[in-house]
């Protein structure tokens, strides 16, 4: 992984590098040219004073016997090695060393080896640096040849010490280093300043960029010195402000988008083209018992468990036209939904997915089989009496008004048809008054006694009662009361009773009793008769619903009765329910509010 350096770093480094590369070099070679400049200097010191003392040696070897020059030579090379400082050797053609200023020559091994001297008798001068054994240390030899008339006699060899000249170009390389040292802290400190004037705006404006990376559009940038920074930082903040500005306006926008989704008691869902959700509003969710974090991302197959809009999903994303169809769901609930396609599509025009619009008409679907329902009903109970009027009046004036008993017969029959719609006219006028008194709230409600309503509604029951030996017992407080509209309750009172009285069986009872808690009143209707399947008790108060349609017409009942109580009840705020099963008998509750005094 690379490494991320600071700016200040990435300046400063190569700064000083450029200044120190070129510094250590420049003091290498330095070094390296000083000391070779001291050498070619010593090497010319040491010929000139070979070339001064080369004439008098040859003197010596020509013009002398041998025991006494060589000590002569010897004595002759400790003087001049003295008074030059530079040892003086003199060596005869064979290698034999006959004067030496620093040693004994007669101790002095042969040097015909010697490089300086083979070289010497060539005729070239020989220069050459080493180690000599003799005075253990370095050296630099120079060796001339002797000659006399062209004929060479000798060779004479000047050399120094080269620790001395080591030790005063060690001094001098110190010397250098030392202003070295002295001009590398000054450029590291040219470079340091140099580096963070640059770094300084540029890191100033990183940390600017960082903020607006962060979201932070409110940070701005400070106005540098420099034009070309004082420019980009002016730049990044308008950048800043006009981004601000634009995300201000998306924020906006989404948020009032949100508004308007989450309002909508429609459901909308956005599919892209791999039936991926990509937005869901609040509506939609609460349809599928779902959060919308857990919609959000994921694929229709995934949150939505129905083949159906699976399938819907599909055809509407494939086909760009708009799809409508009905759906049922079975979740907690089962429940219907409309749904409705329509083409998705980006500001440039370009179809991105499909909208998916749910909207729950489980209730309206109801509503409207409930309304063919009791359209159909309404028919059936009023053509059934006006089929039998009719016919019954074709046969009277068919020749049955001559007979007597015959006519009279069939003229009760026809009152009792015409009784019976005109209790089904007077219930249907009964409900609908309820019904838009409780809509427009024109029911006025006092504050009653219950029991006087029951004891009304009992004398008014009583007869039916009596012919089938039924008991009817009352269990009720005097002083329970209630805030309601005395005559409806008493009318949903007679209803409950005369149901009770019709499907009880003869001999038994009927209970009526009252009761209160810290929040309602409750008036329980028990009879002991045949009772209602389950199965029936959920549609129990629809308009003209009956559970044996058959015995219900036997005893003369409407199909309204019990529809009448459920909206006396409801306009009365209250409501009512029931337990039964087949062969135990029913109990019908009404509930209205209690508030203590």
């Amino acid at each position: 992984m690379r490494k991320n350096y600071l700016l200040f770093l990435k300046l400063f480094i190569p700064f000083l590098l450029i200044v120190l590369i070129p510094l250590l070099a420049f003091s290498r070679y330095a070094g390296y040219s000083m000391r070779k400049f001291y050498l070619e200097q010593t090497t010319l010191n040491l010929e000139a004073r070979a070339n001064l003392l080369k004439e008098q040696v040859s003197y010596y070897l020509l013009t002398s016997d041998e025991k006494n020059d060589e000590k002569n030579i010897d004595l002759f090379c400790k003087r001049a090695g003295k008074s030059s400082g530079t040892r003086i050797t003199v060596i005869l053609l064979s290698g034999k060393v006959i004067g030496d200023s620093d040693k004994n020559p007669d101790e002095m091994e042969n040097h015909a080896d010697r490089p300086e001297f083979v070289k010497a008798i060539t005729g070239e001068t020989g220069v050459f640096t080493r180690y000599s054994d003799t005075l253990n240390t370095s050296m630099m030899y120079l060796a001339v040849l002797l000659s006399e008339d062209g004929k060479p006699v000798g060779v004479l060899r000047t050399s120094v010490s080269i620790s001395a000249i080591d030790k005063q170009l060690e001094i001098i390389q110190k010397r250098t280093s030392l202003g070295a040292l002295v001009v590398a802290l000054l450029a590291a400190l040219a470079a340091l300043l140099f580096s963070r004037h640059i770094s300084s705006p540029l890191e100033k404006i990183r940390e600017g960029a960082s903020h607006f990376a962060k979201g932070d559009l409110s940070y701005r940038l400070p106005v540098f010195a420099s034009a070309e920074t004082e420019l980009l930082a002016k730049t990044m903040n308008d950048m800043a402000a006009n981004l601000d500005e634009r995300m201000q306006t998306i924020i906006r926008q989404r948020n009032e988008l949100e508004a308007v989704l989450s309002s909508m008691t429609e459901g909308v869902i956005a599919v892209n083209p791999e039936e991926k959700i990509i937005s869901v509003n609040r509506s939609a969710a609460r349809m599928f018992h779902r959060d919308p974090s857990e919609l959000l991302n994921r694929s229709v197959q995934e949150t939505v468990r129905n083949p159906d809009f699976q399938r819907f999903v599909r055809i509407s994303i494939l086909d760009e036209n708009s799809h409508e169809e009905d759906l049922s769901f079975h979740l907690k609930d089962e429940s219907l939904l409309n749904t409705r396609s329509a083409p998705l599509k980006n500001a440039a025009g370009e179809r991105i997915g499909v909208l998916i619009i749910l909207n729950d008409v489980t209730r309206l679907r109801h509503l409207e089989n409930m309304r063919r329902d009791f359209a159909a009903n309404v028919s059936h109970e009023i053509k059934t009496p006006l089929t039998a009027i009719k016919g019954f009046t074709e046969t009277l004036k068919s020749g049955a008004l001559n007979r007597p008993e015959e006519a009279a017969r069939f003229v009760e029959i026809i009152e009792n048809h015409t009784n019976r719609l005109i209790a089904i006219i007077e219930d249907l006028m009964k409900l609908s008054i309820i019904e838009q008194s409780a809509d427009d709230k024109t029911i006025r409600q006092t504050e009653c006694r219950v029991l006087p309503l029951l004891s009304s509604a009992i004398k008014t029951c009583l007869p039916k009662a009596d012919e089938k030996r039924i008991r009817i017992l009352c269990s009720c407080d005097e002083a329970l009361s209630s805030k309601l509209n005395a005559a409806l309750i008493e009318q949903a009172f007679v209803n409950l009773l005369d149901n009770a009285v019709k499907y009880s069986d003869p001999g038994s009872s009927i209970e009526i009793e009252g009761a209160k808690n810290d929040s309602e009143v409750s008036i329980a209707f028990q009879d002991h008769g045949i009772g209602i399947g389950q199965e029936h008790l959920s549609r129990l108060f629809e308009r003209f619903y009956r559970v044996d349609a058959s015995r219900s017409r036997k005893m003369g009942g409407t199909g309204l009765g019990l529809a009448i109580v459920k909206h006396i009840v409801i306009a009365n705020a209250g409501n009512i329910s029931v337990k039964s099963a087949p062969g135990e008998g029913s109990c019908f509750v009404i509930h209205l509010p209690f508030q203590a005094s």
